[in-house]
């Protein structure tokens, strides 16, 4: 199976188990699946969220999922609880569908890490 194939494989588990876990069958897309990753690693899971604190969970989603790969480095948690990273090597101009494939197979690598999927 080629790698492709396989991220592939392994997104379609992870979208069909975190959707029927989280939004009752419907399908999550990628933005929602970020959000629940920021959600996870601040670790407040009762909280209601505004509008910006939504954009930061989804920061902190990304700056964690890019972090195996040497773009961001966690640097501390603030008072409050979130975690602040600092960004080591810029992104590459990434086309849309580049970006949404290097997200993917960062999201199936933290669930692979995990446990959720194998």
């Amino acid at each position: 199976m080629s790698r492709d194939e396989q991220l592939k494989e392994r997104w379609e588990q992870l979208v069909h188990i975190l959707s029927n876990r989280f939004a009752d069958g419907d399908t999550l897309d990628l933005d929602a699946i970020i959000y629940l990753i920021g959600v996870q690693e601040l670790g407040k899971f009762n909280k209601k969220f505004k509008k910006d604190e939504k954009v930061n969970l989804m920061h902190i989603a990304i700056c964690r999922l890019l972090e195996p790969f040497g773009y961001y480095e966690f640097d501390y948690f603030d008072e409050d609880g979130w975690p602040h990273y600092t960004v080591k090597e810029e992104l590459p101009p990434l086309k849309a569908g580049e970006q949404s494939i290097l997200m993917k197979g960062a999201i199936v690598d933290y669930f692979l890490e995990k446990g959720l999927i194998k």
